[in-house]
């Protein structure tokens, strides 16, 4: 009696139909029997003995009388140890029990999730239309937050700070307009790279250049200024070898130094030496008469460092405000005498370069010293070094450095007119407006001139600072030319190569 897959149970043909009047053949009556005890055993029965082999299609569902609630994974209307795959919406009229991790795909407007604090679920229920709502509000632990003595956020990471947050400027060490990486002489004294003063009070002593060395800057930076000592110089008492950078008093008046609301500052930097031990560094103010020397360690020889320095603001001594004066030096020692050396860590009404002890690089003939991302920012923690965008960069130190830069001939620096046929007076108007007008100039190259009237002159012998120098604008009497018209409008052109215009005396 086999199962013919259709739906209904085929009986065997030997032997039946059994026609009336005549034997039963023992052997049809036996497949029949044996057929329907197959049958039977293999059907599902009432009582749930019988386990199905496969899956069992339903056309009008399951109904179950059974009214008592499933709490557990053994009771209830239906029970499985596999998982249960639902094709269509489930509607749960009661309370859902779920033990295990729960992942809702999507809660739809009929949706409803009972509260199991240990599953961390609450009641959700909707209104009708829309998104569902909390139909019971959790409960909300308030976070104790402590209230800044500012009344503002302070050491804070991690947050879009668009503000002039390093109030050091090139302190990546990118600009460069009055050397465009080419190397200082041993008497170097003065302005370098972009807003950073390389001081000697005995020159000879040693050289600086951009990228000097060509070794790899630490992550994240492009170039740094390398010092090398020439010598091997034993400092007098009086001696200093600084770098340096002084800051306007405009950048730095929020620091309220010199009041009891003076503000805590952070120093951070990148720093590489061919010497180990504690070398020295300090902040000032304009009049030199209060200094912070502070010592940091470089630890391994020929190795990028980070470093940094939290400084309580001084609440005492005079400090330039809002003013384009000198707001406060940051300056760090290559070698300093026994005059300007003192205590590490404390504001002190004295000239202070470093804390006594402090490595002299000066001391060893061809020590170097390398120093990059310098940054100083207000608070005590240190956070990630303040990328400006190049061309901002730049105009920050053109406020200092009016600096006009050629690669080829007939490059326009200015424009004015011819005085005589010698001579031509040119205005060139700056990039930015500068700290103070300019009160020099140097001049590489041999700059010509060109009239609207007659072409092409010969090159001025002299280029001069003529009076009317504004913030906005120099003004340059240019003499020694040849075949200029006077009164005629003039050009003041680039010579083929490289030249150069500084307009000097804007820098601190």
């Amino acid at each position: 009696m086999s199962y013919n897959g259709s739906g209904t149970f085929q009986i065997n043909t030997s032997g039946q139909p059994v026609v009336a009047g005549t034997v039963i053949s023992s052997t049809a009556f036996n497949a029949l029997t044996a057929d329907l005890a197959t049958g039977l055993s293999t059907a599902i029965t009432k009582d749930g003995q019988t386990t199905t082999t496969a899956r069992i299609p339903f056309a009008a569902g399951i109904n179950s009388s059974l009214t008592t609630d499933s709490t557990s994974s053994s009771t209830g209307s239906i029970i499985t140890s596999g998982g249960v795959g639902i094709a269509k919406a489930l509607y749960v009229g009661t309370t859902a029990n779920i033990a295990g991790t729960t992942n809702l795909a999507g809660l739809t407007a009929s949706s409803a999730v009972a509260t199991d604090a240990s599953k961390n679920l609450v009641s959700v229920t909707n209104t009708g239309t829309g998104n569902n709502v909390l139909a019971t509000s959790p409960t909300l632990v308030t976070p104790i937050l402590g209230t800044p003595a500012s009344g503002s956020l302070v050491n804070c990471t991690d947050i879009n700070y668009t503000g002039f947050k390093n109030r050091i400027i090139n302190g990546a060490m990118v600009i460069d307009q009055r050397n465009a990486g080419a190397a200082s002489a041993n008497t170097i004294n003065g302005y370098f790279l972009d807003r950073w003063n390389v001081t000697q009070s005995t020159t000879g002593k040693v050289i600086a250049q951009q990228n000097a060395g060509s070794v790899t800057p630490p992550a994240g930076f492009s170039n740094y200024l390398g010092v090398t000592s020439q010598s091997a110089y034993s400092v007098t008492s009086t001696d200093f070898f600084l770098i340096f950078q002084p800051i306007e008093g405009f950048n730095t008046a929020d620091f309220a130094w010199g009041t009891a609301s003076a503000s805590t500052v952070t120093l951070s930097f990148w720093v590489r030496s061919s010497l180990t031990g504690n070398f020295g560094a300090a902040i000032k103010n304009s009049a030199a008469n209060r200094s912070y020397p502070f010592s940091y360690t470089i630890s391994s020889a020929n190795t990028w460092e980070q470093k940094s320095v939290t400084i309580a603001g001084d609440t005492t001594g005079t400090w330039i405000g809002a003013t384009n004066g000198i707001g406060l030096y940051v300056l760090f020692s290559l070698g300093s005498g026994s005059t300007r050396l003192g205590t590490a860590n404390v504001w002190a009404a004295a000239n202070y370069d470093a804390p006594t002890g402090s490595t002299s690089v000066v001391g060893t003939n061809g020590a170097t010293f390398y120093i990059t991302g310098v940054q100083l920012e207000k608070g005590s923690t240190a956070t990630s070094f303040d990328y400006r965008p190049y061309g901002t960069e730049l105009a920050l130190c053109q406020r200092y450095l009016p600096c006009f830069n050629f690669s080829a001939a007939n490059g326009s620096l200015g424009s004015g007119f011819a005085s005589a046929t010698t001579s031509a007076l040119i205005n060139c108007v700056f990039p930015v407006q500068v700290r103070t007008p300019a009160t020099g100039i140097l001049v590489t190259g041999s700059f010509n001139a060109y009239t609207v009237a007659g072409g092409n002159s010969g090159n001025f012998t002299s280029i001069a600072l003529a009076a009317g120098q504004s913030a906005y604008s120099g003004a340059l009497n240019c003499t020694g030319g040849t075949g200029l018209l006077a009164a005629q409008g003039t050009f003041l052109l680039s010579p083929a190569g490289n030249s150069q215009i500084q307009f000097t005396g804007c820098e601190l």
